[in-house]
């Protein structure tokens, strides 16, 4: 028998879940549908028990730096397996709370795997669906390497669950998770080399902030070799060997755990979308400006899925907030990425928001730069950390805010004042008048503009 509804949503992650409900409070029937536990990559395998594991690795880092001023730290250090558990006390009970709140409020929930059979129909478990819209919010995946050896690579969910550190980890990628997983596993005392087929590693932030980070990689010890391009993995007796070359010599390393630390890309090879007649173009869903199928009609994309916008959590949420308006109301909304940060969780934090300079200058916009390495600052010194260094980008004339890039202490919590002017019109001058607490990293704001 058929099951009908006005929308089925394939996944339950954050774009998944704010569509479900919001179509769901209009009065629309709703089912959603995932082969994995129920809370999507944001909660349960990525940002926020990433976010645990940080903490723990910033609150080591902070009394070393403290050392000698007042903080004596011998014998501190992470205990892996009670951090996991830290964790796990908030990504465990996360998949029961969901399927309770799609309960709650009458979204019929189904587990397996969701394939396309129709335009409109769904087979997930031996059981048939159809409905009027069906929602992909799938999420994505680490990208396909295709190295020999590829089987051997854990995943950065893998990682998030080991129930303890290897002493040697290889890190394959240059990007966030390269970056991130590298700084916890580094002060959680792995030795750490992180392999980058690039000639820079975080390459979505400018490359002067970068470079000073890289101090802060040098001194807990990440082995970080740029411009070496992996080419298979091998297991060895004692662990595997890393394959690589670097400017055409032959590079090899032993290791107890390599980590696919390069890419993702939007999950939907299983989803049989020929059968939907959905169009899809080198991996990517082939989208209007409304986040609909060109082809289907009657199917939508938000988040990672629809890659449309920048591969972060608030774009999610963003995402299936215009994706339930057009439903409810038609196609009437579009999506705007205006002032997105973002931010990598090293230690310190690395942020950004806006246009890069090299960005603006493409534009022929005109612009002032103001750039410094503030170390001597407050800030900085108060929390002992070396590396604080920011560069904003104001337009001649109107002095909008055009870019900010900040690496350093609250850089992650700073980043967001900026993103706020940028998207609402806010110029230089009204930060600078805000009247900010003191001493805070927002406080500095004013100096940077």
């Amino acid at each position: 028998m058929t099951e009908k509804f006005d929308l089925i949503v394939i996944g339950t992650g954050t774009a998944a879940r704010v569509a479900a409900m919001r179509c769901r409070a209009a009065g629309w029937t709703v089912a959603v549908i995932d082969c994995r536990p129920f809370g999507g990559t944001c909660a349960l395998r990525g940002c926020d028990p990433k976010k645990m594991l940080v903490g723990g690795a910033s609150a080591l880092d902070h009394a070393r730096r403290m050392e000698g001023k007042g903080i004596v730290s011998d014998g501190l250090h992470i205990a892996w397996p009670g951090l996991i558990a830290f964790k796990r006390s908030f990504t465990d009970p996360v998949p029961q709370r969901h399927e309770e709140g799609y309960a709650a409020k009458g979204i019929v929930t189904f587990h397996g795997q969701a394939r396309f059979t129709g335009r409109n129909s769904i087979a997930v478990e031996g059981q048939t669906l159809e409905a009027r819209h069906i929602l992909i919010a799938t999420g994505a995946r680490p990208v396909t390497l295709g190295l020999p050896g590829e089987e051997h690579l854990i995943t950065n969910e893998e990682f998030l669950a080991l129930e303890a550190l290897p002493q040697r980890i290889v890190m394959v990628g240059g990007g966030y998770i390269a970056a991130e997983f590298s700084h916890i596993a580094a002060r959680a005392g792995a030795q750490v080399t992180l392999l980058q087929r690039g000639e820079r590693m975080l390459t979505h932030f400018e490359p002067e902030l970068v470079g000073w980070l890289m101090e802060r990689f040098q001194v807990i010890g990440i082995d970080v070799r740029t411009g070496t391009t992996v080419e298979g993995v091998e297991k060895t007796g004692s662990g595997y060997r890393v394959n690589a070359s670097s400017g055409g010599q032959v590079v090899t390393v032993e290791t107890d755990l390599v980590v696919h630390a390069a890419g993702r890309v939007p999950a939907i090879d299983s989803l049989d979308l020929k059968a939907a007649m959905v169009a899809v173009k080198d991996g990517r869903l082939q989208l209007n400006e409304h986040l609909q199928s060109v082809s289907n009609p009657a199917v939508y994309a938000a988040g990672d899925a629809a890659n449309s916008g920048p591969p972060l959590t608030p774009v999610s949420s963003h995402d299936a907030k215009i994706v339930a308006a057009n439903l409810l109301e038609g196609n009437r909304h579009k999506p705007d990425y205006r002032g997105v940060p973002s931010v990598a969780f090293t230690i310190p934090p690395i942020a950004a928001v806006g246009l890069s300079e090299a960005e603006a200058r493409r534009k022929g916009l005109k612009f002032r730069v103001q750039t410094q390495k503030a170390s001597d600052w407050f800030t900085a010194r108060q929390a002992a950390e070396p590396v604080y260094v920011f560069k904003t980008m104001v337009e001649d004339g109107t002095e909008r805010i055009l870019g900010a890039h900040l690496v350093g202490p609250h850089a992650n919590e700073v980043i967001n004042l900026f993103a706020l002017a940028i998207r609402h019109g806010l110029t230089a001058e009204a930060l600078k008048s805000t009247m900010f607490a003191y001493p805070t990293g927002a406080s500095d704001i004013g100096y940077m503009l």
